[in-house]
């Protein structure tokens, strides 16, 4: 996961809570830390994704591959 895809994922999935839980909410998940200092810290977007996702109850269906554009044809 790139880092622009965590970005669309976050906001898509949490809308206008994203900014608060990205500098707030402890992820255990990403070493402890929150996810705006695991991204600062170098943890990949994909760990911080599953931490963010497990820490607020995202269901397992709306986890895997969220923020990804469609291919293009």
């Amino acid at each position: 996961m790139r880092r622009s895809e965590f970005e669309r994922a976050v906001s898509d999935e949490f809308g206008p809570r994203a900014t608060s839980l990205l500098a707030d909410l402890i992820l255990p998940g990403a070493g402890g830390q929150t996810a705006e200092q695991a991204l600062a810290a170098g943890v990949p977007p994909r760990q911080i994704w599953t931490a963010l996702c497990a820490e607020t109850d995202v269901p397992a269906d709306r986890r895997y591959g969220v923020g990804r554009l469609e291919p293009r044809r």
